[in-house]
């Protein structure tokens, strides 16, 4: 079942119960029946929830990898640089080309980081959107059960 049709399942369910003497909008329901509706809907919301939570687990995992391998570029920069021979020029052009290792490797790890948070940023956005249209969804069959709950209350005077 989907979600609207385990709402209209819930609303049967309240129409169902029985009316509690002397408080007209109250009434008596299953309860187990009730959980198990809401455990099925629970079960029934989009992938897109559960898929946000891993999202930005996995952005933290991207990170530290992106960073790790920023300090492992840096240290072979670095042990690069110092097996090279003293001699000026060598070592000139050795400590140049470290420089330009470590500048690269910044780089790198910048645009690994933009790169992992703006896919976090677009796959977050749009879990946002589906978890608002969800929840528009259900204002509206709330509203709407009100609105039938109320009408019989009305046709029961």
């Amino acid at each position: 079942m989907n979600v609207e049709e385990l709402l209209e399942l819930m609303e049967e369910t309240l129409e169902e119960g029985t009316a509690v003497p002397f408080a007209s909008s109250k009434r008596v329901v299953d309860v187990d029946r009730m959980r198990d509706i809401i455990d099925e809907v629970r079960n029934n919301l989009p992938d897109e929830l559960r898929d946000s939570k891993k999202i930005v687990a996995d952005r933290e995992q991207i990170l530290r990898n992106a960073q790790t391998d920023a300090d492992n570029l840096i240290k072979q920069a670095e042990e690069r640089a110092r097996g090279l021979v003293s001699d000026q020029e060598i070592v000139k052009r050795a400590q140049q080309r470290a420089v330009e290792i470590l500048s690269a490797a910044q780089s790198q790890a910048k645009e690994l980081n933009r790169s992992a948070t703006a896919y976090c940023e677009t796959i977050l956005k749009n879990s946002e959107e589906v978890l608002a249209r969800s929840i528009a969804d259900i204002k509206n069959t709330r509203m709407n059960l009100r609105n039938v709950a109320n009408r019989s209350m009305r046709g029961k005077k």
